[in-house]
């Protein structure tokens, strides 16, 4: 579906970005990948690392459109991966937040259809389910911006969204930070309910690839996959560390959501993924939706897809096992 594409990716020098363009390079025949982002050293870095003639670095803000509707010509596909994420930092920086994930967003949604981009997918997160922090706010923010940007352009720019949870090996990440800091003699728990949902890189590009061939316009697509207790996390990767509670953070949840029960009333579950349909019928037409809707089955009354209540958790052994088989 991709060979011969032109493929643009912000954020393109993150975790998934990166993950995420090496999955393309090794499985497509693309025409050219554009890596759309602000740092040099980090592309520096990524052009020595995957040495590939099909890669292009642009430097560049999502809060700069100009810059955007330069880098999105003759694009194809754009992976909108760009966004400020530390939770803690942004709760104490909120306007920087809003500048990137949500002004940045509608910068990414005006430059792709002024350069028709024929598809734009926002990599999204569980924070933006009943959002508590800042963060969590702008995402569900730039979710309403990609669903809604539909209406702009209808048959030839589409947007639609992935939403998931915690990556496992991500940087910056906890599992990043204790796997670093080996042996460490103390960790800091918020709190011993605490619970997450977990997902693999590789599986956040199937999921992303899933989205991409089955996308009408307007969606958003959720994983299903392992919750685990953050105590069982670190009994698992720190053993002999003492812990020391030390309560939740600013912003952050007990739990996490995926999938409200509000959004349950108008998605559609399939075998391995959930799929939010758009409510609004003043902008879709809903005809356009048949074929996935026939693929899955309607959710029950009151279903909500929350971590501390999801039936699939991720073991100890099963963790250890996808850490050595990742490089940090």
């Amino acid at each position: 579906m991709l060979n011969g594409k032109t493929i643009l990716i912000t954020g393109g020098t993150g975790s998934f970005g990166k993950s995420f363009a090496k999955f393309l390079l090794d499985n497509y025949k693309l025409k050219k990948l554009i890596i759309f982002s602000r740092d040099e050293f980090k592309q520096s870095q990524m052009k020595e690392e995957f040495k590939d003639e099909r890669l292009r670095f642009f430097i560049g803000d999502v809060r700069d459109l100009p810059r955007l509707q330069r880098a999105f010509v003759g694009v194809d596909v754009v992976f909108h991966a760009a966004a400020l994420k530390q939770i803690p930092i942004l709760e104490y920086n909120p306007f920087e937040a809003v500048k990137t994930n949500i002004l940045g967003t509608q910068n990414v949604i005006d430059a792709a259809i002024d350069q028709g981009v024929k598809k734009v997918l926002l990599i999204s997160t569980d924070k933006a389910a009943q959002p508590v922090n800042l963060y969590g706010s702008t995402k569900l923010c730039a979710e309403k911006l990609f669903i809604n940007g539909n209406s702009y352009s209808p048959g030839k720019t589409r947007f639609s969204c992935v939403r998931y949870g915690n990556v496992i090996g991500s940087r910056g990440s906890i599992i990043e930070s204790l796997i670093k800091n080996s042996n460490p003699e103390k960790v800091s728990i918020t709190d011993e309910r605490m619970t997450r949902f977990w997902i693999t890189l590789k599986q956040a590009s199937d999921l992303v690839m899933f989205a991409l061939e089955n996308m009408a316009g307007g969606e958003i697509f959720i994983p299903k996959i392992p919750s685990m207790k953050i105590v069982d996390l670190f009994d698992a990767i720190a053993p002999k560390a003492k812990k020391e509670i030390i309560g939740i953070r600013p912003g952050e949840k007990l739990h996490e959501m995926l999938l409200t029960k509000e959004e349950a009333r108008h998605a559609i579950e399939l075998d391995n993924y959930f799929v939010v349909l758009p409510e609004s019928t003043e902008i879709f037409d809903m005809d356009i939706f048949s074929g996935i809707i026939k693929k899955g089955k309607e959710l029950s009354a009151d279903f909500s897809y929350t971590s501390d209540t999801n039936k699939d958790w991720l073991e100890k052994e099963k963790l250890n096992k996808l850490i050595a088989d990742f490089k940090i």
